[in-house]
């Protein structure tokens, strides 16, 4: 019999705690896989494999994630939450034939927001020597009108070729979605998948809200 991980349980409340109180939500557009996976997002964001993280255990799916290795060095801890280091290919495989997400940032390591940079070709292998869908999803860490950034996810279809093209229309396409959006409105289309802490407008609209109905003012 399996025992739990104490360790790891810590790790992921620690995890969960940061992100919902650091972030003021998590939304998604479009199909997340409903079984095992390899997850190609862009890679524009210190929270990204926070967020993604999240919205696997939200839904109940097995998560790894490829790691540098000179983040997985600083942070060897988080191969206990389903971190592999970027040449452990074959393990990753392994995971995804299990039923895992795998998730591989097809940049290689982060970089800084805008266009997508090159997409090296790990996340399309692992896909292929494990028989399972690669995803190509747009990535946006992103503060809109409220006080605390919010994440937002877009799904494109699975893809057998061309990652690259597909993860850059679908970065395109989340982009013009957030441009075209009202900043203090959701963004039309996304669903919120994952809750996170309201900034103080919020709070205090509807503190404002619950005293006009008690002393009727107008």
């Amino acid at each position: 019999m399996r025992h739990a991980d104490p360790v790891a349980a810590l790790l992921r409340a620690n995890i969960r705690r940061s992100l919902r109180t650091g972030l003021g939500g998590v939304w998604v557009y479009g199909s997340l896989p409903a079984g095992n996976a390899v997850l190609a997002p862009n890679h524009h964001s210190w929270w990204d494999g926070y967020v993604l993280g999240e919205v696997a255990a939200t839904l109940g799916a097995d998560f790894r994630v490829l790691m540098t290795a000179r983040q997985l060095a600083r942070f060897p801890f988080l191969r206990r939450v389903g971190a592999l280091g970027i040449q452990e290919l074959r393990p990753a495989v392994r995971a995804a034939r299990r039923g895992a997400w795998v998730v591989v940032f097809p940049e290689g390591a982060i970089q800084p927001a805008g266009p997508l940079r090159e997409v090296k070709p790990g996340a399309a292998w692992i896909a292929r020597a494990a028989g399972v869908p690669l995803v190509p999803v747009a990535l946006r860490v992103v503060l809109r009108g409220g006080q605390l950034p919010e994440a937002y996810l877009r799904c494109g279809p699975a893809v057998t070729a061309d990652l690259a093209a597909a993860l850059a229309r679908e970065l395109t396409a989340l982009d013009a979605d957030l441009a075209g959006s009202d900043p203090e409105q959701p963004l039309a289309g996304y669903l919120r998948l994952v809750l996170g802490r309201a900034s103080d407008h919020e709070r205090l609209a509807w503190l404002s809200r619950a005293l006009t109905r008690l002393t009727g003012d107008r």
